[in-house]
């Protein structure tokens, strides 16, 4: 039942159970459960790096990891910035960094269902790892930014959200020219 084999992919899914309560926190939207949306935010992002962590550690990997691993993380930021644009958290000219970090989503989902079944590798960067960081802390400031009476928490969050689409236009452009030779 629980071998050490599963653990990545145990803890993939517990990270896609937590996103759902997360966004009820978020949406009821007082200071305590904006707090606890945040714990669990948290705790969903170290699972990110934990899973991927121990499968390759102990070499653990496994189709279902490969293929649920990414969708996890997807479904977390996407629907963290979505709901942080619903309730005017993210709003003005900084909904277009969020944008540009889900479709650049959508294009490497994209991209990495086309090669599916494919026997190529795609290729990221390291500089991703970084996106990723400075993506996933610049969401958790803006998670509890109206908890604050100054706005340096919310310039923070907006900060890193603008470095993180940056970064996300950046990496993305070296995504795609790498995994070029694969459309050939």
């Amino acid at each position: 039942m629980f071998k050490k084999e599963n653990i990545p992919n145990i803890l993939t899914l517990l990270r896609i159970l937590i996103i759902p309560i997360i966004i009820i926190f978020l949406e009821i939207d007082t200071k305590f459960y904006s707090w606890l949306a945040l714990v669990l935010y948290i705790i969903a992002c170290l699972s990110d790096f934990l899973d991927g962590y121990l499968a390759r550690k102990f070499e653990l990997e496994s189709s279902f990891g490969r293929f649920l691993d990414p969708v996890a993380d997807k479904i977390l930021v996407v629907s963290v910035i979505f709901i942080l644009i619903s309730n005017g958290i993210i709003e003005g000219i900084f909904v277009y960094p969020a944008l540009i970090i889900v479709i650049r989503e959508i294009l490497v989902s994209g991209l990495r269902d086309f090669f599916a079944h494919s026997t190529e590798t795609l290729l990221v960067t390291n500089l991703s790892k970084w996106k990723t960081l400075i993506q996933m802390s610049s969401l958790g400031f803006l998670i509890v930014s109206n908890d604050f009476e100054t706005s340096y928490i919310l310039f923070i969050g907006y900060l890193g959200l603008t470095v993180a689409s940056i970064m996300t236009i950046h990496t993305g452009y070296i995504y795609f020219k790498k995994n070029l030779r694969l459309f050939k």
